[in-house]
């Protein structure tokens, strides 16, 4: 069985080749195949996903609540993202979305807020249960002292 570390870098590797191999099919003469695009829009959301996947992941520790997160995460980029590219262009009589046209609604209410409303509760309620307790606490401070007193540096105030 592969190491979750392992498989997790292994879809930020895969996710970064697909969004330069985006950049190199759209760099190259004449014009990008839709491909491109879609390489971009599922690299970006893979990439990112899996980033978060990275910060998060503690070994031993239940993963289902990471694994949920990057799920959202990557449901939002890759769901929102290609909404944008599969939506009709916009002309001047085109509906507005709290006063946007509905691609830049899609990219700033849906991909820029909607994760913004959401990551940040998810990682307290996720690291409350990992803090500290006075035990660890006390072995960290006593652990400090004694690499001060073994390099020599001077306790208390001042600089």
């Amino acid at each position: 069985m592969i190491e979750p570390r392992r498989m997790i870098f292994g879809a930020f590797v895969a996710g970064i080749v697909a969004v330069a191999t985006s950049y190199l099919l759209a760099f190259l003469p004449g014009d990008a195949p839709a491909s491109a695009s879609w390489l971009m829009v599922v690299g970006t959301g893979v990439s990112l996903s899996a980033m978060l996947a990275l910060g998060a992941y503690r070994p031993g520790i239940n993963g289902l609540r990471i694994g949920l997160l990057v799920a959202f995460l990557l449901l939002v980029l890759v769901g929102g993202f290609g909404l944008g590219l599969l939506l009709p262009a916009e002309t001047v009589d085109s509906e507005l979305v709290l006063g946007l046209p509905r691609r830049a609604a899609i990219l700033l209410l849906g991909i820029g807020l909607l994760p913004i409303a959401v990551l940040p509760f998810a990682y307290a309620r996720d690291f409350a249960d990992r803090g500290l307790d006075d035990a660890a606490l006390k072995q960290l401070r006593d652990e400090c002292l004694r690499l001060q007193d073994e390099h020599g540096i001077r306790r208390g105030g001042g600089h």
